[in-house]
């Protein structure tokens, strides 16, 4: 029985990768039932902490550099959504009201709306939907907080014809708050990191409402851009504390390897031998630059197949940084087949086929979601690789 075994990378704790490592196990099972699925999950004992709870970090301000980038609207708008699950509908209550032609015996757009979500009846694939997205506990929650918010109420009271906008924006916003409350309850459904799955339940969502345009209306689309532009230096110097306490595990995690990784390597090692042959590593990020180096360095026949995804190993080597090849050095003969998985908008994910001629078969995937999230959606693109 072929045993695979998934590494994960920097940032990683419980429960998030107990539930990723479920996630994975259900999409093998689903198509493999003869692959069995291993965990090495390093970050408890070999991660990074703060030993000193914080003492090395100064109240002085800091800085924070920001970049512009040129995003479709859809990538903008969900970005600034799990920032802001009411982003949106804060947009729609300062849109110009159209009051022309309106007839003051008839409903108004506004009313209509608000009678549609006291009334909202899901349809027979909702449900199921919000089951597979992992959010059929919160959902009720969130969208109670959203319809009970300001901006719900002042973006209904702006609402014109036709209301498919509307329709599409309410249901983006109780969406995003419910994956929003499942990261507040540390809770990691396949929701977060599947954007077709979320795209399904917002469209079913929105046509349960009455009216979806399955996109960015027109008026918001050309306000989007401009406003999306988060002013977070001011925050970042009063938060420092927070953010480095938060941030601390991801970015130590790589500090630590590149001068103490022998501790993850030989853990990863340990794992391995304690399998039978055939073994294929399915890792992530840091946990893929780890595996290259403990492979150059050892020969362990009974891995057939290393799995890389979002993985910095091949830039690394391109720099003359990667711990046990110098540049210009090929891989052992006795390094195993390499599959990378890469997503142009993970941009800390690299290519290995140009740094190691016939050694690397890359392959490009596409995780519809912005930077950071799409260096966070890899479990199903993983999984779906080794079905093929």
């Amino acid at each position: 029985m072929t045993t695979v075994v998934f590494i994960h990378g920097t940032g990683v704790r419980q429960p998030q990768y107990g539930q990723t490592l479920r996630q994975i196990e259900q999409k093998l099972q689903e198509q493999r039932p003869d692959v069995r699925v291993a965990p090495c999950f390093w970050g408890e004992d070999f991660g990074a902490k703060l030993h000193s709870q914080g003492a090395s970090i100064p109240l002085f301000d800091t800085t924070l550099a920001l970049g512009e980038e040129e995003e479709d609207h859809e990538l903008v708008l969900w970005e600034q959504l799990y920032r802001n699950p009411l982003y949106e509908l804060e947009l729609l209550s300062v849109k110009p009201r159209d009051e022309g032609g309106a007839n003051p015996w008839e409903e108004s757009p506004a009313e209509q709306l608000q009678s549609r979500v006291e009334s909202l009846i899901p349809s027979e694939s909702l449900p199921a939907k919000l089951e597979e997205a992992g959010i059929a506990e919160v959902f009720d929650s969130a969208k109670q907080l959203i319809v009970n918010s300001e901006a719900y109420r002042q973006a209904m009271t702006a609402a014109s014809e036709p209301l498919g906008e509307y329709c599409d924006a309410l249901s983006r916003g109780i969406v995003a708050q419910a994956m929003a409350c499942c990261e507040e309850k540390s809770l990691y459904p396949p929701v977060l990191t599947d954007a077709p799955l979320r795209d399904e339940v917002v469209q079913l969502l929105s046509s349960a409402l009455g009216d979806a345009d399955l996109g960015i209306g027109g008026w918001v689309g050309k306000k989007l851009l401009h406003l999306a532009m988060p002013t977070v230096t001011a925050q970042v110097q009063k938060k420092r504390g927070a953010i480095t306490s938060a941030a601390s595990p991801m970015s130590g995690d790589i500090l630590l390897y590149l001068s103490r990784g022998e501790g993850i390597r030989g853990f990863i090692k340990e794992t391995i031998e304690q399998l039978e042959s055939p073994v294929v590593l399915l890792a992530h990020s840091l946990g893929g630059i780890a595996c290259v180096d403990l492979l150059v360095q050892e020969s362990l026949p009974q891995v057939k197949l290393l799995v890389t995804v979002g993985s910095q190993a091949p830039f690394l080597y391109e720099i003359n940084a990667l711990h046990s090849l110098p540049y210009g050095e090929p891989l052992p003969a006795y390094f195993p087949d390499w599959l990378n998985i890469y997503d142009l908008r993970d941009f800390l994910s690299y290519i290995g086929a140009n740094v190691f001629p016939n050694k690397v078969q890359d392959i490009l995937v596409d995780n519809q979601q912005p930077f950071v999230r799409s260096a966070c959606s890899s479990a199903c693109a993983i999984a779906q690789c080794l079905l093929d």
